[in-house]
């Protein structure tokens, strides 16, 4: 086995953390790739790898030769490809981002970027957890809300306006706030990477964030949409992902004049030497898709008026 195909190896471990299941995807034995990967330490002089009957991890040494490695196998990656014919992108490029961009702009989308690159292969990750892209082996990830990481580039997408919402049912149940001192009154849908941290309260962008009783709190976005429409309180949410519930009337925006901060949404990569064409191509491929959802989300019409009650119902329900 040559040192490139052990290195490719060894990424594919690294990445899946598991000798099985990177032989499998890589179509070999599983023998072959702890092979593959007890040599290339022989060569090197070091182990990359701790291994135990549970897990397999990075020592020191291995998250430096994964880290730059990376950029070899992408120049080897592109130099094979780059004669090659339909398209002329070929290989895997691996992104992150949130369960409701996959579904609603990225995924139904893809059909269009692989019917030109069939050579392609993408590898999308849903979550709600930010993702180490070294460790991990991400090409790139959107990611909403500050980067927080200096080491990464962070090519923004938008700033996507925010709303508060809330559903007919519980605005019926709790009325409808019309000044922030209203709030002492209202439940709010608390929200926590992790689960146990202090809830934030409600955001604002003409002053501090404005503490909030409620009784549940979510650590993923489906939650949150979900626990609102269930009427278990208020929520702060961009617009775009909630731009058809308003428009439906399932959700009601409230207390307008006071939303929450923009937010910020990056297409944030590695600070490495190049990126390889293939990722290149994705990348402006889904800063457009992305772009184009988000402007349409923000033009769709606004709820429908409800029908007046006749007089009859009022004096029925008066009575």
């Amino acid at each position: 086995m040559s040192l490139i195909t052990q290195i490719q190896t060894f990424h594919r471990v690294a990445e899946l953390a598991s000798f099985t299941q990177a032989a499998t995807s890589l179509g070999l034995p599983k023998a072959a790739a702890s092979t593959a990967v007890q040599a290339l330490e022989a060569h090197l002089g070091t182990r990359l790898l701790h291994r135990t009957t549970r897990k397999v991890q990075l020592t020191q040494d291995g998250q430096a030769f994964y880290e730059r490695s990376k950029d070899l196998l992408d120049d080897i990656d592109e130099l094979t490809t780059m004669f090659q014919q339909q398209g002329g992108l070929a290989g895997r490029v691996r992104v992150d981002m949130t369960t409701g961009l996959a579904r609603n702009a990225v995924l139904p989308r893809l059909p269009e970027l692989l019917a030109e690159h069939p050579l392609l292969e993408l590898e999308v990750s849903s979550t709600e957890r930010r993702v180490d892209l070294v460790r991990e082996g991400f090409d790139c990830v959107v990611r909403a809300g500050p980067v927080g990481d200096a080491s990464l580039i962070a090519r923004p997408l938008a700033q996507m306006r925010m709303a508060n919402c809330a559903s007919p049912a519980y605005l019926k149940r709790h009325g409808v706030p019309k000044a922030l001192g209203d709030l002492s009154s209202h439940l709010l849908v608390h929200y926590a990477g992790t689960l146990g941290a202090r809830p934030v309260g409600f955001e604002r962008e003409d002053g501090p964030a404005i503490a909030m009783t409620g009784a549940v709190t979510v650590n993923n976005a489906d939650a949150y949409q979900a626990a609102c429409l269930a009427g278990l309180g208020l929520i702060q949410v961009p617009v775009a992902g909630v731009a058809e519930l308003l428009a439906q009337g399932q959700l009601v925006e409230v207390l307008p004049q006071h939303p929450a901060p923009a937010m910020p949404l990056n297409l944030v990569y590695a600070n490495r030497r190049n990126l390889s064409r293939r990722v290149r191509v994705v990348m402006d491929w889904l800063a457009a898709v992305i772009s184009q959802h988000l402007e349409a989300a923000s033009t769709l019409p606004p709820a429908p008026p409800r029908p007046a009650r006749s007089r009859s119902a009022r004096s029925a329900r008066a009575r």
